[in-house]
């Protein structure tokens, strides 16, 4: 860990944890210290619908009309209920209409057995989250959901920050607090107050010869059950 990380992990944790209950309704987010709000807990100001694999090889006529398919259909699958930001498994991923570059997020998050979700950072899969009662598969040996959530899952298989470090989430019912900085092509992830993800170059998923994109929105992926988010926080870092 870089002495920056180091120094920086404590002071953040504490103040989030003063803030931020596990149990108590989001309904008014209040951010840390140096933090701000991307997600009001009211309605979905701020954010659109878009699975970019989706449109990833549309062009012209076609991928507008499936960008905008992708921006009505926003609504009938992604709620507000109780400060959280709902959805139950289906429809375009949750994305901010504003990009980001280096950051630090708070986010919490509880999903239900056999979910797959994750946070795409810039826009480029992402902080994976599993079902992590699942059984290691022989026929997918990729694929690791035993080991947890947090891990970088599109990262090419057996480089650093692919998996991660340590079995961090909480039984499915209660929520899971994820803790992320990005820096350049360089990421952190805490889970539940410990470190899954030390410093590990994030792959450009959609061009693995580039680095990440300097700025991107910030995505939450749906994919095969509820998952609610709340408390979604980020702080902008700058070279100092």
């Amino acid at each position: 860990m870089t002495n920056f990380a180091r120094c920086s992990l404590l002071p953040s944790l504490i103040l989030f944890g003063l803030v931020v209950s596990h149990d108590a309704p989001a309904t008014e987010p209040q951010p840390p210290e140096g933090f701000r709000a991307i997600f009001n807990g009211k309605d979905l100001g701020g954010w659109y619908g878009l699975n970019p694999h989706g449109v990833e090889k549309l062009t012209g006529e076609k991928k507008a009309a499936n960008l905008q398919k992708q921006r009505d259909e926003f609504a009938q699958y992604w709620t507000v209920e109780n400060g959280e930001l709902v959805n139950d498994g289906r429809g375009p991923y949750a994305t901010t209409e504003e990009e980001f570059g280096d950051i630090e997020l708070l986010i919490e998050y509880k999903t239900v057995a056999g979910a797959d979700s994750g946070i795409y950072l810039r826009g480029t899969p992402q902080v994976q989250i599993w079902d992590w009662n699942q059984v290691f598969n022989p026929d997918r040996p990729t694929r690791k959901p035993h080991l947890g959530s947090g891990g970088l899952f599109n990262n090419t298989p057996g480089k650093p920050g692919r998996d991660p470090l340590v079995l961090a989430d909480r039984p499915f019912g209660e929520w899971n607090q994820f803790r992320i900085r990005q820096i350049g092509d360089r990421t952190w992830v805490w889970l539940n107050d410990k470190l899954v993800v030390d410093d590990a170059v994030m792959e450009n998923y959609w061009d693995r010869d580039q680095p990440l994109p300097a700025r991107g929105p910030i995505m939450l992926q749906t994919h095969g059950g509820e998952i609610r988010w709340r408390n979604l926080f980020v702080r902008e870092l700058t070279s100092d």
